[in-house]
């Protein structure tokens, strides 16, 4: 959020699921961008400032523990990621 911003993190039970939601008040994406966000490599950043691997590295791992990730966002207002991890106690 190079405008800056605020960025929350709150986690909560979801029927046999932790829930852990984070969101911000960042710039948000268009549908096109969020379409794409988990392919490896796609990135909106500049040349040399990421690799686009980090949220296809996240869907992975979310993956292997079978659980599942959201976003919503909207251009301009922010954007909310939520994971679901299977609570297995």
């Amino acid at each position: 959020m190079p405008g800056g911003g605020e960025i929350v993190v709150a986690t909560k039970k979801k029927g046999k699921f932790i829930s852990l939601i984070v969101s911000d008040t960042g710039s948000g994406m268009t549908a096109e961008t969020k379409q794409r966000i988990f392919e490896p490599f796609f990135t909106t950043k500049p040349v040399g400032q990421g690799t686009g691997l980090g949220l296809s590295v996240v869907k992975g791992i979310i993956d292997s523990h079978h659980g599942k990730i959201a976003v919503n966002s909207t251009a301009g207002k922010g954007t909310k990621f939520e994971i679901l991890l299977p609570n297995n106690q």
